[in-house]
């Protein structure tokens, strides 16, 4: 079980890389954006504001929706 784990923890953080990141456009769903960079570590939601963070304090990359959709997009020291 924890090799799985560990092998589906890889997989992710082999999506996040700043190629991918930038393919993320503003419009683009949660499933898209997910498709390209991998599952999101966190999400919180304010309003109607669901914003999704991926990666670690050492880099990172964040992305806002609204009604499902794309309209915000950080990144910190991807490569």
């Amino acid at each position: 079980m924890a090799v799985v784990v560990l092998a589906l923890a890889l997989a992710a953080c082999g999506k996040l890389t700043m190629e991918n990141f930038n393919r993320v456009k503003v419009g683009m769903s949660f499933d898209e954006v997910t498709n390209l960079i991998g599952r999101p570590e966190r999400c919180s939601e304010a309003l109607t504001v669901r914003t999704c963070e991926w990666g670690d304090d050492k880099r990172r990359a964040g992305v806002s929706f609204v009604s499902d959709k794309v309209i915000l997009m950080s990144a910190d020291n991807l490569r």
